[in-house]
């Protein structure tokens, strides 16, 4: 009995396979290039998982594997590249899975504003148009200033840009960023800080397992830097806001799985900022599994394979410690060199460690968004606040080295 993931987030590979063995499943990796996980596969046993290497980009190629694999249970696609690829792969294999629909749905931000606001669940729209200054005049009549202009299939705030008047918003339309993976369209820009829920629906309802920091760059850009979980609501808050993320996903048709939902927190209430269908990306999930108590990967299995995650209805311990994790960006663009300053993280406290996600040698040429960052300094506390405290007092002590390529 074996479950496949095509490809993986960066980390969490190593949590996946112990979930797939605790359940009597192994674990199959479809990947183009298995040095991307080199930190996570480093830790494992080879018997831990088969790495299968196969050009992922090629659908043909990765339905060619899939046929090979013997009792072929479960695919798993979690990451936004090769999520819509991996859900036309499940229907097509007839194994289980969410409706590519409500996937292909929630992957276009500007349609799930629209829906969320025809829902009564967003208080502001989405406007598109090709030509510029026919957008211009759509969001000085329909979503006003400031406003945000997005990629409707962006990932890791690439091309997210907020635009304080027209005269902004026309000299950002006039650029032509080569990394667009969607369409350019505008909608409001919510003013509060940001959280990202990290909930887990099955049948249609949705379990709220706890809320994220997101602290980013000062505007217009939103480069994010700092994440803590889990975040303390007042009383009675935690339970208002798994009820208005029930009926965000059910709007959206989402009905099993992870997501990682991310938010405004505004003095009118919660706004939509994006919606991810999958779990948290960097160390988000494996804040998750410290934090809760859990192996939260064991549901992501179970979905795989079409069965009730236990998760949905485990009184969890939910006693482990806070963490929180700072991303690394160099001063400057160039060939990474290296991190100085990780001889100091020993016996600060929070057990400070870096989590490399870019080898030596490595370009980091976009350093206004998530591409530009070389790891990640994790820490840990009793509490999201104090974790945040000892991970940026840790990060402080380390500067990430490049030279000119």
């Amino acid at each position: 009995m074996t479950v496949v993931s095509l490809e993986a987030l960066t980390f969490g590979l190593g949590r996946l396979a112990d979930a797939a063995g605790r359940l009597g499943e192994c674990l199959v990796l479809l990947t183009r290039d298995p040095a991307y996980y080199h930190h996570e596969l480093e830790s494992l046993d080879e018997s831990a998982l088969d790495i299968v290497r196969v050009e992922t980009f090629d659908t043909e190629a990765v339905a060619a594997e899939l046929a090979r694999v013997r009792s072929l249970r479960g695919l798993i696609s979690s990451t936004d590249t090769w999520m819509l690829p991996g859900a036309d792969l499940t229907a097509r294999f007839g194994l289980p899975g969410l409706d590519a629909t409500a996937l292909r749905l929630a992957r276009d931000k500007a349609r799930v504003r629209e829906r969320l606001y025809g829902a009564g669940l967003s208080r502001g729209r989405a406007v598109e148009d090709p030509d510029p200054e026919r957008l211009v005049k759509l969001v000085e009549s329909e979503t006003g200033f400031p406003a945000v202009l997005k990629d409707t299939a962006g990932t890791g705030s690439m091309n997210v840009r907020l635009v304080r008047d027209a005269g902004e918003l026309r000299a950002a339309l006039a650029e032509s960023p080569a990394d667009l993976k969607g369409r350019r369209f505008a909608e409001p820009y919510f003013s509060g800080p940001v959280y990202s829920a990290e909930t887990l629906t099955w049948d249609g309802r949705t379990r709220l397992l706890g809320v994220s920091s997101r602290l980013m760059s000062r505007e217009p850009l939103f480069r994010e830097e700092i994440t803590a979980f889990p975040v303390a609501f007042p009383e009675g808050e935690h339970e208002e806001l798994e009820g208005w993320l029930d009926r965000v996903l059910a709007a959206l048709g989402y009905t099993d799985r992870f997501a990682h939902v991310e938010f405004a927190l505004t003095g009118d209430g919660p706004e939509i900022v994006e919606v991810n269908p999958r779990i948290g990306g960097a160390l988000v999930a494996e804040g998750m599994c410290r934090a809760l108590g859990v192996n939260v990967y064991e549901a992501m299995v179970q979905a795989a394979l079409g069965t009730r995650p236990g998760l949905m209805d485990a009184r969890v311990p939910g006693d482990g410690p806070a963490s929180a994790f700072v991303l690394g960006y160099p001063d400057s663009p160039g060939m990474l060199t290296g991190v100085a300053g990780l001889d100091r993280l020993a016996g600060m406290p929070g057990a400070p460690r870096w989590y490399p996600t870019k080898p030596p040698g490595a370009p980091l040429e976009h350093l206004t968004d998530s591409r530009g960052y070389a790891g990640i300094l994790y820490a840990e506390g009793p509490t999201a606040e104090l974790a945040t405290h000892r991970a940026v007092a840790a990060a402080n002590t380390l500067r990430v080295l490049t030279s000119a390529p």
